[in-house]
């Protein structure tokens, strides 16, 4: 079984950077897809940064060019460096882990809170 813990979150003024990490147990994470989604208090929980087993990143339009993902294999890992934040990132953050970003089997960490204030 698949096991996601996710560390990093916490309280930050905007213009602030946090990192998040993810370290996944129970499987290799090599050759799927690692990524981060997060919901805010009334919205629907969305994809904020994926990359794929091949290695691609993608991200959400709303934190392209301020957030950066990265993954190591090794050490089974997945992490996102939160720069220059904003108060409207302020949210519960999620780690995934799929075979996809659309694997109705894929996991989810238990999240970590984000709040960053104005």
């Amino acid at each position: 079984q698949v096991q996601l813990v996710e560390s990093g979150g916490g309280l930050v003024q905007a213009g602030g950077s946090l990192r998040l990490s993810c370290a996944a147990s129970g499987t290799r994470i090599s050759g799927s897809a690692m990524g981060w989604y997060r919901q805010a208090p009334g919205k629907q929980r969305a994809l904020v940064a994926l990359v794929t087993g091949g290695g691609t990143p993608n991200y959400a339009d709303s934190v392209r060019g301020r957030f950066i993902i990265s993954r190591d294999n090794a050490k089974n890992t997945v992490s996102l460096q939160m720069n220059s934040l904003k108060p409207e990132d302020t949210a519960v953050y999620y780690c995934y882990y799929g075979r996809s970003s659309t694997d109705p089997f894929g996991s989810w960490g238990q999240g970590t809170q984000v709040t960053v204030s104005s």
